[in-house]
């Protein structure tokens, strides 16, 4: 492992030793005989010896050393991570190369990977069919424009831009229209991968690179059977990172956001009570907008029944039910796309959609029933502009079936959970930082 701190005495040598499995460290006891100069913070040692039980109450047991083998030495002058020092995300985000040797960024890295194992394993314990989605693709899923397109030659000015598959090709937004092709021959579907979003935003908010976890069920009519999905899926995934990952999660609960209400409600054991609790709030789109105009405050935007709905309001949607996850349903029907299901419900015409608001964040989930009607569908494409990458109304003609599905972001649902005010301090790599390490 890794050397986290070394005290070397008149009589005993002390190391804590790290190999990245967990937040806590292994105690080294030596004779102050293995003690050498490249024996430092961060240096990367090989110690064999035997485990003993130890005296103190902090541990239960630790190693008694026979020998030390400095394997890799690290200058702890020049290293810009120091012993015993408590730097904040905002220092150590400027070295993508080293933070993941952090403390917080190590407990982020597990809590991600049991995360990621979590949710792969209730989509498979539920009975859905895991789908590899292309993440280069020509369809735009939504027709929002905020994509990244592939050209040829970008970097040699001489060479003439061309499209590589004749088309314009894209990094995918969504694998939502590849899951719905599959849904046509398995009932229950997810994805779990990487999308991309040219938005021209720095914020806190925003990340050009981020996983996405997507679900189709088909034989559903009902909007409750995709919300349910939700809990269920948040539940399941929340509790085994909560169980797997306890120290490391109450790092970000006592040092990044002590006073998060959520992390401290689950801090009290209150699990299954809090989650009776966490889900209990559904209002439709009309009943929001009206709670947003009678609101005490102003907001930047003007709430107005079929504008969309924008991060301040979610916020105080959240803040007004109590602060617990909220689920917003039936929006405005030319407020959505085209995919999701008609209401047929006038004069304020609305669609079969859901959205998934939590406190500090503002939306984790949008879901929706899809269109499975081709006259309607038919209708509603006649009147927007999207391209798809493959027969999309082909799926209606032949034995089409009421479905519906979702996305969560994923690093939206870390920082939840977490605490965590930046999202890109939920990712293993600030933006760009592949580049840094060439």
């Amino acid at each position: 492992g890794w050397v986290r701190s070394v005290r070397s005495q008149k009589e005993v040598l002390f190391l804590h030793i790290n190999d990245g499995s967990s937040l806590e460290s292994l105690q080294v006891v030596a004779d102050p005989s293995l003690d050498n100069r490249d024996l430092s913070f961060g240096s990367a040692v090989e110690v064999q010896g035997k485990l003993v039980k130890s005296p103190h109450k902090m541990q239960n047991v630790e190693l008694k050393a026979e020998t030390i083998r400095v394997v890799g030495p690290c200058d702890a002058w020049s290293f810009p991570l120091k012993m015993k020092e408590r730097h904040p995300l905002e220092y150590v985000r400027q070295f993508p190369h080293l933070r993941c040797r952090n403390n917080t960024l190590g407990s982020l890295l597990r809590i991600r990977s049991e995360a990621t194992a979590a949710i792969h394993s209730f989509f498979q314990d539920n009975g859905y069919v895991h789908i590899h989605t292309p993440i280069i693709t020509s369809n735009d899923c939504e027709g929002a424009g905020e994509l990244f397109q592939i050209e040829v030659g970008w970097a040699r000015e001489s060479v003439e831009k061309t499209h590589f598959f004749n088309v314009p090709a894209f990094l995918t937004v969504s694998g939502q229209l590849h899951l719905e092709v599959m849904a046509g021959a398995f009932t229950h579907v997810f994805t779990f991968g990487p999308t991309f979003r040219a938005e021209n935003s720095q914020s806190r908010r925003h990340l050009a690179e981020f996983y996405m976890v997507e679900a189709e069920l088909s034989f559903t009519e009902s909007l409750q059977d995709i919300m349910q999905v939700m809990e269920d899926l948040f539940k399941t995934a929340t509790n085994t990172v909560l169980s797997k990952c306890p120290r490391d999660v109450e790092l970000f609960h006592k040092y990044i956001a002590p006073a998060q209400k959520v992390t401290n409600v689950i801090g009290k054991n209150y699990l299954k009570d809090f989650f009776f609790f966490l889900f209990s709030c559904r209002i439709s789109y009309n009943e929001a907008v009206e709670i947003l105009k009678q609101a005490p405050q102003t907001f930047t935007f003007k709430p107005e029944w079929g504008c969309d709905l924008q991060t301040e309001h979610e916020k105080y949607l959240v803040k007004h039910c109590g602060e617990v996850p909220v689920f917003v349903i039936n929006y405005p029907y030319d407020l959505k796309p085209f995919y999701m299901r008609d209401n047929e419900d006038g004069p304020q015409h609305t669609v079969a959609a859901v959205d998934l608001l939590v406190p500090g964040i503002g939306e984790l989930c949008g879901g929706s029933l899809r269109e499975e009607r081709l006259p309607l569908l038919k209708s509603r494409l006649e009147s927007v502009t999207v391209c798809l990458n493959y027969r999309y109304l082909d799926l209606r003609k032949f034995g089409s079936v009421p479905h519906g599905g979702f996305g969560m972001g994923f690093e939206r649902y870390l920082q939840y959970i977490l605490g965590v005010d930046n999202i890109k301090d939920v990712i293993p790599f600030p933006r760009f930082s592949h580049s840094c390490l060439l």
